[in-house]
């Protein structure tokens, strides 16, 4: 039995519904946005059994700094609601996702809550973007013109070591497999654009 399978943990379930309000309407990769958040939670859920409700809950929640209703406390709302190590894990996650736009981010390997919920994000919007490239029928157009993420494939691999032996090794060797894989579907793109790896 998995954590988002009924019955759920009440923090579970609230954090399912919350999600499920604040991403009405929303996308994250060209899907609903509410896919991505319990991909996210299924992806640390598979990897990591028995993960406490609050983790599974901050996975579920990971996106509702750019999600929720503007206005909303929302630390307010995550603390009264869920606790402060939810809201804790969540603001870390923001401010990594803040980060990835700013030259060189910083790789925080030292918070074990924090690095098990990014690195369940980072393989599923990985695989999602490299699902949207096969699908586009050019994946060389559809990643030369995402000039960004190539400069960030150094750092999700550093990202990918640093987290070696920290995470669960079945989590660890899934996030490989995908960057290799990126890797792999992005060489036409990194020639066109003259970025090495």
């Amino acid at each position: 039995m998995t954590a988002l399978a009924a019955p759920r943990h009440p923090l579970i379930e609230q954090a399912l519904a919350d999600a499920r309000a604040w991403c009405a309407g929303q996308t994250i990769d060209d899907r609903p946005a509410l896919i991505h958040a319990v991909r996210v939670a299924a992806t640390l859920d598979r990897h990591v059994p028995g993960a406490s409700p609050q983790l599974i809950a901050a996975a579920l929640l990971h996106d509702a700094p750019e999600l929720a209703p503007p206005g909303l406390d929302l630390r307010a709302v995550l603390v009264a609601t869920y606790g402060q190590e939810v809201a804790r894990i969540v603001r870390a996650l923001h401010i990594e996702h803040l980060a990835l736009d700013q030259p060189d981010p910083p790789i925080l390997a030292d918070d074990g809550a924090v690095l098990l919920a990014s690195t369940a994000d980072k393989i599923v919007a990985l695989t999602s973007l490299l699902r949207r490239a096969r699908a586009s029928g050019n994946p060389d157009g559809f990643f030369t013109v995402r000039l960004a993420l190539l400069r960030l494939l150094p750092h999700f691999h550093a990202y990918q070591q640093a987290g070696s032996g920290r995470v669960p090794v079945s989590m660890s060797t899934h996030l490989d497999a995908v960057l290799t894989t990126l890797h792999h579907a992005t060489t036409g793109a990194r020639k066109a654009r003259r970025i090495t790896v």
